[in-house]
């Protein structure tokens, strides 16, 4: 398949996703999130991709969900029609990442921010430039509970995560490699080269093993809750789209809200 804001490259068994809109720091349109779970679904089925890598092209990895989109187009939607939305394009969408049976890898530059947050914590592993930053600034931004699919505490641990979403500040690469929330930071020259070089070495791995084993590394947070946390919390962000201050942000601008914050991230 033909995608418009998808570039997809296999090396070997190793497929290689990247968010292609960097003219808009790889903003996620509703486009690109269906192309993005079009492409991760037939990775999942084709039997020669044993490490998938999930990328972006430019400069950032992603500034977040595409707000300019969403005040175009949701900004008066309904409970329900903003339920259906965001619990199939954001939560669902994030979890089939999460629970992809092959190995996945985010390579992470630039901007990881809010929505796209959500995506390179799904993966499995982690590496990032050393110029990239996190951050989920939708709290200070938008009056929002957060994003859509709560992974924070569950990557960073609990205090850092709280310190990031209540202050809405950047988490730089070197400090999220020291709270073991990525697993390599490498020069922005180097970050393909040292993704695919990884990426490479786990595909030696038998590939059945490699299933059997995510399949309980994963479920090791599964009985701690995991799953249970995430749904509760999409609950809880869906409520906050009903508050006050969420209105007011809203009739005031959703992306005219991430210029008047001071960090200038997107959400």
């Amino acid at each position: 398949m033909n995608y418009t804001f998808l570039l997809v490259e296999d090396t070997g068994s190793v497929r290689r996703i990247s968010l292609n809109r960097p003219q808009a720091r790889n903003a996620q349109s509703q486009q690109l999130l269906d192309e993005l779970d079009h492409a991760v679904s037939e990775a999942a089925r084709d039997d020669a991709v044993r490490v998938l890598v999930i990328a972006a092209a430019g400069d950032h990895f992603s500034a977040g969900h595409d707000l300019k989109e969403a005040q175009a187009k949701r900004a008066d939607f309904s409970v329900e029609e903003r339920w259906a939305y965001e619990s199939l394009r954001y939560f669902d969408y994030c979890l089939r990442i999460w629970d992809f049976p092959k190995p996945t890898i985010a390579q992470v530059q630039g901007a990881c921010v809010a929505g796209g947050f959500m995506i390179a914590n799904m993966c499995d592993l982690v590496v990032c430039s050393d110029d990239a930053f996190f951050s989920d600034p939708v709290g200070h931004t938008l009056a929002a509970a957060a994003t859509e699919v709560l992974i924070h505490p569950w990557v960073m641990g609990l205090r850092k995560a709280k310190e990031m979403l209540f202050t809405g500040e950047r988490v730089e690469a070197a400090e999220a490699y020291r709270i073991g929330m990525v697993n390599r930071v490498v020069p922005v020259a180097a970050l393909e080269d040292e993704t695919l070089a990884l990426a490479q070495r786990i595909a030696q791995a038998p590939p059945f093993g490699l299933r059997l084993l995510k399949k309980s590394l994963n479920r090791s947070l599964d009985v701690q809750g995991l799953r249970t946390a995430l749904s509760a919390h999409f609950d809880t962000h869906q409520l906050s789209h009903m508050s006050n201050e969420f209105k007011a942000v809203r009739d005031k601008g959703l992306a005219q809200a991430i210029q008047r914050n001071k960090s200038g991230d997107s959400a």
